[in-house]
Formats: C-alpha cells, sequence, structure tokens
C-alpha cells in the first residue's frame, strides 16, 4: 500500500523505520534531487515540467524504455538537440489530465505550447509514460515526447514563409490613406563610380529640381564615405523617391557611373507631407529593428516607424506565415524534411480606420508649407469630435508636435479665463474693465503687447484686442482653483486618448498672485497642445466638451464621458466675443474668407521668461470646424498664425 504525499514510497523492511523516516526527511529538503516528495506520477511528472521549463533537469533522473538509468544533463542535452531552432525559446508545458495507472505504468497527458518566431503558437498533446522503479515513479525518456516523429537523429526545424500582406490605414470614408505605391530607391555600386565628389555633385543638383521641392532636402554628405567602406559591389542606398519624383529627374541621374535603380512598392500617404508625423513611415526593416522583434522579420521586409504605423504595427502588419518540420542531418548533405508538423499560412494585416479627411488634410498642410518653425495645426469636426486634420510643419515633420508639444498657449487662453469670469459672474459683455499699458501685480510687471493700452472699455474690447492687463487685473476674481475648473470643464487636463501619445494639458491652479495673474491669459504654468485646444475650441463652439476622436474603430477604454453642458449665460457672451476678435480685433484678415463666420483667439505666449521669445498661436472654428494653430518662435500671431489659419479656411472645400 503506498503511502500519501509527502512521503516518498519505499520497499523496507520492519527494522528499518526510523531509519526511513530520518532519509524521508532529508528527502524533503532536496527541491528536484532524487525522490520529488511524492508517491503519485503526477507530481513527478510536474518536477519534470517544471525543470523542462526552467532548464534545471540536471537534478532530475529518468530511465530509457529498456529501463536503464538515464542522467537529468543527458536528458537536457537531448531535449537541446531535439527541439533544434525552439531550443532557445522553452514551451508553456501544462498536465492535461490525470495519470491513466496500469500495474507500474503511468501515461499522463501533457499539452506543449511554443511561442514561434513571430509570435505564433503552436501547441499539441502529447503524453509522458513513467515506471514505477525500486519504490520510486521515473519519468520514462524517449524523443517522441516532445513531439510524436521526433527520433535520435533528427530535430525540430523552423521557416519563416512568406510575410503577411500589410493593411491599410484608411481615411473617414474608408478609403486608403496609405496604399502600395510605386517607388524608385536610387542607389550607387561603389565598383563602378569614377569620380565621387563629381557624382554627389550631380545628385545633389538633381535632387534639388524636384517639384515640388523635396522637404526635408536630401543629404548626400555622408555618401562619400559610405561608398568608401562599402563592398565595390554592394548597392548602396541614397534615397527612394516616388516614381513620379524619379521620372523629373530620370535623364539627369541615369546614366551617371554607379548610380543603380530598383523598382519597389511602399505603402505611402497621398503626398509625402500629409499626415506624416502623425501617420508615421513604412521602411525596410533595419538592424536593430530584427534586433528588437527575433524571428519576426527577415532582411527585405518592411516595418512601420514612428506614428500610426509604428504604434499598430502588429495590427497593419499581420503574422508572417511559418513552418515547422521534423528534420534530419546527415553528414555535409541538406537536411532532409521528414515531415512538416505545423504550418500557418501568412494572415494578412488589419485595417486601422481613421477619421482623416483627405481634403481637410491637404488644406492643413498647404496652409502650414512655407513655415520655417516648427508648426502645428489640428483639425476637428465640432458636432461629432471626430480628429480630421492633424498636420505638422515643415514637410509633415518627425515630431507629431499636433498631439505631442507642451507649451504654454499665450492669449488663446484667455477664452478659457473668459468662460471663468462669466460663470461666476465676474464679468458681462459691456463691463467697463480698465486696460493701462502696465499693471503690476506683486512686484511683477504685465504688458500688452507693443505697450498699447485701450482705456476703460467695455470687456468685450478687451478681448477682442486682447489686452493682457486687463485680463492681470481680473485674475483675483477666478480664485484659486478657478481656472483650473474651467479649463478641466473644456476638456483640459482629462484623462483621455485618441490612440497615439497625445498631451491633454496642465492648468495653473493656484500659486502666488503674480502667477494667476499671468496664468489668466496663457503664461505661468499653463502647458497645452494644439489638439487640448482644438477639443476645448469645439466645446465652446457645441457647448460641451467631447473627446476628439482619431481611430473611429478605437476601443471603448480609449474614451472619456462628455463634459459638463456649458451654461448658456456663459458660453453665448463668449462666442460673441470670439466673433468679435475676427470682425473687430486682432484678427480681421479673417473677416472676408467665404463661408460661414470665423469665430478665434489670438494668441502669443512668452516663454524661457523672454518676453524676446514668443509662440504663436491662433483657434477658432467655422460651420462645423473647430481647428488649433502652433507656431514654434512665430513672433506675433498676427504676423504667422493668423495667415496660417486664412490659408487653412480657404483651402477647405465649399
Amino acid at each position: 500500500m503506498r503511502r500519501p504525499y509527502p512521503f516518498c514510497r519505499s520497499h523496507r523492511r520492519p527494522g528499518q523505520r526510523t531509519v526511513a523516516a530520518l532519509a524521508g526527511l532529508g528527502l524533503l529538503a532536496g527541491a528536484l534531487v532524487g525522490c520529488s516528495g511524492s508517491d503519485r506520477p503526477e507530481e513527478r511528472l510536474d518536477s519534470f515540467l517544471t525543470g523542462w521549463r526552467d532548464g534545471r533537469l540536471a537534478s532530475l533522473s529518468f530511465v530509457g524504455p529498456a529501463g536503464q538509468r538515464i542522467s537529468g544533463a543527458e536528458v537536457d542535452a537531448q531535449i537541446k538537440t531535439l527541439t533544434g531552432d525552439l531550443s532557445e525559446t522553452p514551451p508553456a508545458l501544462s498536465r492535461a489530465g490525470d495519470a491513466k495507472v496500469t500495474k507500474d505504468t503511468a501515461i499522463v497527458p501533457v499539452t506543449i505550447d511554443w511561442t514561434l518566431p513571430g509570435g505564433q503558437h503552436w501547441s499539441y498533446p502529447t503524453s509522458v509514460r513513467l515506471t514505477d522503479k525500486d519504490g520510486e515513479w521515473q519519468v520514462v525518456w524517449e524523443p517522441r515526447m516532445v513531439q510524436e516523429q521526433l527520433t535520435d537523429g533528427t530535430r525540430l526545424s523552423v521557416r519563416r514563409l512568406a510575410p503577411a500582406q500589410r493593411a491599410a490605414i484608411l481615411d473617414g470614408t474608408g478609403q486608403p490613406v496609405v496604399s502600395p505605391q510605386p517607388v524608385v530607391v536610387i542607389g550607387v555600386q561603389p565598383g563602378e563610380v569614377t569620380d565621387v565628389p563629381a557624382l554627389v555633385k550631380e545628385l545633389n543638383s538633381a535632387f534639388r529640381a524636384v517639384r515640388p521641392a523635396l522637404d526635408p532636402p536630401i543629404d548626400l554628405s555622408d555618401l562619400p564615405d559610405r561608398i568608401k567602406s562599402a563592398d565595390t559591389n554592394a548597392f548602396v542606398d541614397v534615397v527612394s523617391l516616388r516614381r513620379a519624383q524619379y521620372l523629373q529627374i530620370k535623364s539627369r541621374i541615369y546614366d551617371l557611373p554607379g548610380t543603380k535603380f530598383r523598382d519597389e512598392q511602399r505603402s505611402l500617404a497621398p503626398t509625402r507631407e500629409f499626415a506624416r508625423a502623425l501617420l508615421g513611415t513604412v521602411d525596410p526593416v533595419q538592424k536593430d529593428d530584427l534586433d528588437k522583434n527575433p524571428g519576426r522579420y527577415a532582411v527585405g521586409d518592411l516595418i512601420g516607424h514612428g506614428g500610426l504605423q509604428g504604434r499598430y504595427e502588429r495590427q497593419l502588419a499581420g503574422i508572417p506565415g511559418v513552418s515547422v518540420s521534423v528534420t534530419r542531418q546527415s553528414g555535409d548533405a541538406p537536411a532532409e524534411t521528414v515531415a512538416e508538423v505545423f504550418r500557418q499560412e501568412p494572415q494578412a494585416g488589419t485595417p486601422l480606420k481613421t477619421n482623416l479627411d483627405v481634403r481637410a488634410q491637404n488644406a492643413a498642410d498647404a496652409a502650414l508649407k512655407g513655415t520655417s518653425q516648427r508648426s502645428a495645426l489640428v483639425a476637428m469636426r465640432i458636432s461629432d469630435g471626430a480628429v480630421v486634420a492633424a498636420a505638422n510643419g515643415p514637410g509633415g515633420g518627425g515630431e507629431n508636435l499636433a498631439f505631442t508639444a507642451q507649451v504654454p498657449p499665450g492669449s488663446t487662453f484667455k477664452m478659457v479665463s473668459t468662460l471663468g469670469l462669466l460663470d461666476q459672474g465676474a464679468v458681462g459683455l459691456d463691463t467697463p474693465v480698465a486696460c493701462p499699458k502696465t499693471f503690476t501685480v506683486d512686484g511683477r510687471s504685465f504688458k500688452n503687447s507693443d505697450w498699447f493700452e485701450l482705456g476703460t472699455v467695455p470687456f468685450r474690447t478687451d478681448f477682442a484686442k486682447s489686452c493682457n492687463t486687463a485680463f492681470a487685473a481680473l485674475a483675483p476674481k477666478l480664485g484659486a482653483d478657478g481656472l483650473a475648473e474651467a479649463g478641466r470643464s473644456l476638456g483640459l487636463e482629462g484623462n483621455w486618448q485618441v490612440g497615439p501619445e497625445a498631451f491633454t494639458g496642465k492648468v495653473s491652479t493656484g500659486g502666488s498672485p503674480a502667477e494667476r495673474a499671468a496664468a489668466s491669459f496663457g503664461q505661468g504654468t499653463t502647458l497645452v497642445s494644439p489638439l487640448a485646444m482644438a477639443a476645448a475650441t469645439a466645446a465652446v463652439a457645441k457647448g460641451r466638451w467631447h473627446q476628439p476622436r482619431l481611430l473611429s474603430d478605437a476601443g471603448a477604454d480609449l474614451n472619456a464621458p462628455p463634459g459638463p453642458q456649458l451654461k448658456t449665460t456663459s458660453v453665448e457672451p463668449l462666442r460673441t466675443m470670439m466673433r468679435e476678435v475676427v470682425t473687430k480685433g486682432t484678427a480681421t484678415m479673417l473677416r472676408d474668407v467665404p463661408g460661414k463666420p470665423v469665430y478665434g483667439k489670438t494668441g502669443t505666449a512668452e516663454y524661457d521668461d523672454n518676453p524676446a521669445n514668443t509662440h504663436a498661436w491662433f483657434v477658432g472654428w467655422q460651420g462645423d470646424i473647430a481647428f488649433a494653430i502652433f507656431v514654434e518662435q512665430g513672433g506675433s500671431s498676427g504676423a504667422t498664425s493668423v495667415p496660417i489659419a486664412e490659408r487653412f479656411l480657404r483651402g477647405l472645400p465649399r
């Protein structure tokens, strides 16, 4: 009769009880050494599975099919050989049921689950045989327990099949924004170059002739060094051009000594600039991509970098095909396939649907074109919160400042502080408020742009002309948290997401009287992004904040509930004042823009505590489109951000 766990079963004579008991206690102290501390085959099996998974089989002992003893180290070595290409990634192992015991033999079902290169799973059942050997259950080692077709001299070989078809990023109508387009990869074969400086000069001249101009320009400064260090027959990649761009300069570069050309398909947006920082790029896989994703990619594959292409790479790229075979190697001859034991065909990627509007995005990109400073424009539909454009300049930008910038909003934030003042009943449209040239709070002097002064005028005039000193004087009426509360009612600082990284804002709260005065017109510690300000502006236009939505198929976990309904007695006067900014304030350039009335607020934001360093802003709406424009180091908003707004609005389809 077997003793119950945890004592080992042992054949012994009656006089050996004390010795056996002491020996049993000693065995319990060793985790996997000798007896597993169990009289049940399942417990011995669990020790084997744990040892295989953790690479600690050396402490166990086994028997062969003929009953001979086999060391754990030998079994470990055989498993590594048999598993071949999978030997460095142990599988997940689990017992799939209880042992079936017949006399001194037990069969236990086991499930083996391999994670294959690329992330696919290969799961299958097997069984492990155990035998009662000298009073202990022992695992019977045989290769087929790893996989039923494995025998001595064979191994598992993994072969990557064709990569999956990459899915498209779709616009708001369900049409591909990014789709396969022909490109020409221009390269150089070092062994055929006769004059490197002359070649670089000719290529530079040709690339500068492409229209519209390549932005950013092609930098060939490192090409001579790359040619020098490459093999004579290598293809040194210079640049990939859309086929239409290449055809413009083909006659100038095709016959240059050493130039080579390769036709390929790349996933591209309609233009080079089109939402470039937001969408990201699709490029040939690089060494660091291969290192970060072992087995998933091969040289020649394409991979998303940055933006939506990078963030949703797994969804868009799909799953490459993979095959696992049992192979046999005989001397130096090629490995012979014994049997294919697993095959997964490539699984195409799943499209990512956005709310982008191609016409609005083109208008946004065109509006920023020619702006030398880093800049951004976000536009969204007021009615449903859909983000229809997210542009970054120059040339689309390498960084998505439209979503991630963390910068002071300047006087555009008077939209927020005015909402707070109206909520508190501190002012009305025609409340007289002085606008002196300067105003001092706690020893800190505040001034207006170009030192202007208005005298005592209706508050609506202070707003339309963007009088800083009037707002600095009104700041105490907001209280310690009034500004932050008004900002939060417009979605700022909210816990919301749009898919890619985005900054929802940080509003100044509390602080010294001087800090509150600065915060009232968008200085101080308040920071925002263009996306956050576009959403806040849309909230004023609609009467309630709704989360901006970039992805139309985003999960519910990305959504935030709507904000509170804004008071009509506050939001209506605010809209009136934002209209007067355009009709008789700081943005009169927009008065004659075709279409529905334009509302807005200009903003010039100082940074680095230096009045000479200023960002330029404009926020506003027309019809169902709200938008925010930011120009880093843009100086006066009237000279930079307002003209951008005019170009954007005139470029929108009517």
